[in-house]
């Protein structure tokens, strides 16, 4: 498999450090949305989440003496990545995993490579390839072979109100994925970009938790809820979306979307640490079906 990891005649540690970020950090998120909105409303998650990172980014910035105005230009291109990828996305993940499973919700956020691969063809940013389209399915099967005995939860109507939103979510997360790598080619400002993307986000949020989240008690939020939205602002929200920001203008977006098979591996096995379930021999081999997909997508030969 040959992924660009090089940068002149060296390897890109940085780059490797930020997909393992990515990967590893992204895949416990599922975990800990479905933690924080067991007592918090999905909204209020949200506005926290990006309101903390907000002002992770600004501290940061005004340290670095690196805080300025972006200009009217590069904030309405901050804008689009920032109502697609964070607000609707990011928000309405939160709210799908009110009613649906965490590992339902993981299955269903790995088909995010297919859309992207398809908008990536369609916006000229990859070449339709046969290997291309066999190496996601073969993938997205080994994540569905994972979760094949809850397959079922689909055609649940109760699950009904929480897929309509993840698909809305995978849908915004992807075309937020393909505008990012079109429209934003600086890497040097990527702290200074994010912070007006979690800024804008976390003010839109904020509004929607007035509106949507009625009756709030604040008494009635765990610990170990409060815990969590801390968690996805710090890891989930500000150090991975720098990684991937800076992973997207290197590598493919379609070999930076096969991450979130990883996700979902890395998932599994925080169901095994943190709620007792057994990884199975039938998830062994789901995780090879994965790797062997990723593999084929992104193998080039050198001759």
């Amino acid at each position: 498999m040959k992924l660009n990891i090089s940068r002149n005649s060296g390897t890109d540690f940085k780059l490797i450090f930020c997909l393992f970020i990515v990967g590893f950090v992204w895949g416990t998120t599922y975990l800990g949305i479905r933690v924080s909105v067991e007592t918090i409303p999905p909204w209020i998650v949200v506005s926290i989440r990006q309101t903390i990172a907000s002002i992770v980014l600004l501290s940061v910035l005004i340290y670095k003496r690196q805080l300025t105005w972006i200009g009217w230009d590069n904030f309405k291109i901050q804008l689009i990545p920032s109502l697609l990828m964070i607000v609707i996305a990011n928000g309405f993940t939160t709210i799908a995993e009110q009613t649906l499973p965490s590992s339902l919700t993981a299955i269903l956020s790995s088909m995010s490579p297919m859309v992207i691969f398809i908008g990536s063809i369609m916006m000229g940013l990859q070449k339709p390839s046969f290997k291309g389209f066999l190496g996601l399915i073969i993938g997205f099967l080994g994540v569905a072979f994972i979760f094949r005995d809850g397959l079922e939860a689909i055609l649940d109507p109760n699950y009904g109100i929480g897929i309509l939103f993840l698909s809305i979510a995978i849908l915004a997360w992807s075309a937020g994925v393909i505008y990012s790598k079109i429209k934003i080619q600086r890497t040097d400002v990527i702290a200074l970009n994010l912070f007006y993307q979690f800024l804008i986000s976390a003010v839109i949020q904020i509004i929607l938790a007035f509106i949507f989240s009625n009756n709030v008690n604040v008494n009635d939020w765990s610990a170990r809820s409060i815990l969590a939205t801390i968690y996805l602002a710090f890891f989930g929200s500000v150090l991975t979306f720098f990684c991937y920001h800076y992973a997207l203008k290197r590598i493919t977006t379609i070999q930076i979307s096969i991450l979130s098979y990883i996700n979902t591996i890395i998932a599994i096995f925080c169901g095994w640490l943190f709620l007792g379930e057994i990884i199975t021999l039938e998830i062994i081999l789901a995780t090879v079906m994965i790797i062997f997909g990723v593999f084929i997508i992104n193998y080039k030969n050198k001759n």
